[in-house]
């Protein structure tokens, strides 16, 4: 196991204890400046840092909305894509393409959709006499976030899919074909049957995702770089601009710690929770 190991410790182990050993430090950018040992005291400003909490509460509505809709609108596709389908190797295969897509690619691209004269959303609305002007989807204080969250959801869609399929394939057909000769009806079958099934299935892909959408950031920095205002700036581009912008290492690092733990909390309560139901 030690070849495995050695890239797991080298990349992302010792970075994380070096990460946490910053947060207690006063490092900054430049050259000759040594960083002091400084305990506390910079997670004692974050509680002050009334910007830092306006990032987070932007970043818990990108992740559970983000969460959510790609559960909802995975789960859509994998009963589809689990159906006795013609081509639905086809399919399968296309539902994939967000996920081979390099996040700063899918960026461009929706923001070429997005364009506000140039873009195809805007061309559609206004064939379909939807809306009368054009809307600059990314720059529009009150549609920018349920903008990046749509492209949140398209992207992740498809490894929330994949899981989902897996886990109704897994589902045994006695089960459905009993519940269908009692006189279940396809709802009932899919709320009695198929989702205590895939109960384990749907608390891990949901658990992950939230972690991963939680940590986006190369997405979010693509398409609106935090704006317009703040109003899109998710707590891992708030660390980055106080580390690479503004130099302040030791308190970005208490960030990326503090982000750390309420992540942890909150997925703490989550699996209790989802634990006391299953027993």
């Amino acid at each position: 196991m030690v070849p495995a190991l050695v890239p797991v410790l080298l990349f992302s182990v010792a970075p994380l204890i070096y990460g946490v050993y910053l947060a207690f430090t006063d490092a900054r950018s430049g050259r000759n400046v040594d960083a002091e040992f400084v305990g506390v005291e910079n997670f004692v400003e974050l509680l002050g840092d009334g910007d830092f909490w306006a990032s987070f509460q932007i970043g818990l509505v990108w992740a559970v909305g983000v969460t959510v809709l790609q559960f909802a609108a995975g789960m859509g596709l994998a009963l589809l894509l689990n159906q006795d389908l013609r081509l639905r190797w086809l399919a399968r295969t296309l539902a994939m393409v967000p996920w081979a897509m390099p996040p700063v690619i899918i960026g461009l691209m929706w923001k070429l959709v997005y364009h506000p004269n140039a873009g195809i959303l805007n061309a559609t609305l206004r064939d379909a006499g939807l809306i009368a002007d054009n809307i600059d989807w990314l720059n529009d204080f009150s549609v920018a976030l349920p903008a990046i969250i749509v492209v949140g959801v398209w992207t992740g869609m498809p490894q929330t899919t994949i899981v989902l399929l897996a886990g109704l394939q897994g589902v045994p057909r006695e089960l459905h074909e009993a519940a269908h000769v009692d006189g279940a009806g396809a709802w009932r079958r899919f709320r009695s049957v198929t989702l205590p099934q895939l109960r384990p299935v749907i608390v891990t892909i949901t658990s992950l995702n939230f972690v991963w959408n939680m940590n986006e950031f190369a997405l979010v920095w693509v398409l609106t770089q935090g704006g317009p205002g703040g109003r899109t700036r998710l707590p891992m581009l708030y660390a980055y601009e106080e580390a690479f912008r503004y130099g302040f290492f030791g308190y970005a690092a208490a960030m990326g710690v503090a982000i750390v733990l309420v992540v942890l909390a909150v997925l703490a309560v989550y699996l209790r929770r989802q634990l006391k139901e299953t027993e």
